[in-house]
């Protein structure tokens, strides 16, 4: 659990899946259905609420605080041997994101305390135009058939 910029690990991906959303509400709603979905068809349904919640949370991030209007934000995740990797990207290079404590009446602030929480490892890694918030998971064992 570190919001650092490391570079992911040089695995080959697996699987791979990359789409862009227009920034609304509804967008974010897609993309953890989505997200959840594809996990669980690679074969990896033991760590499908925890792409969901960290799609939502990155997802409703770049919906917030980077969102520009005309501009999508992109939603790319990807399953090597060793990780699910979660990306969400958007136009907003100069909104970093940061941990803060929420007071206990606000109601956001508490996104990237939860990414922090559930992922192995985060960071943010700039554009050219925008940046790009990352989550991933350790994946250990083997990924499982999951029918149809």
């Amino acid at each position: 659990m570190s919001a650092t910029a490391e570079a992911p690990e040089n695995n080959p991906p697996l699987h791979e899946d990359r789409l862009d959303y227009t920034p609304t509400a509804r967008s974010v709603t897609l993309a953890r259905r989505r997200a959840a979905r594809l996990v669980t068809a690679w074969g990896h349904p033991h760590r499908a609420a925890e792409v969901a919640l960290l799609v939502s949370e990155l997802a409703t991030n770049a919906l917030i605080h980077g969102s520009l209007r005309g501009r999508l934000f992109r939603v790319h995740l990807t399953v090597t041997g060793g990780a699910i990797r979660i990306e969400v990207s958007d136009p907003r290079g100069e909104r970093l994101p940061g941990i803060r404590a929420a007071e206990r009446d606000e109601c956001y602030g508490r996104g990237l305390v939860l990414v922090d929480a559930v992922a192995d490892r985060w960071g943010v890694e700039p554009r050219t135009v925008g940046k790009t918030v990352f989550a991933e998971l350790r994946l250990t064992g083997r990924p499982v058939a999951v029918a149809p």
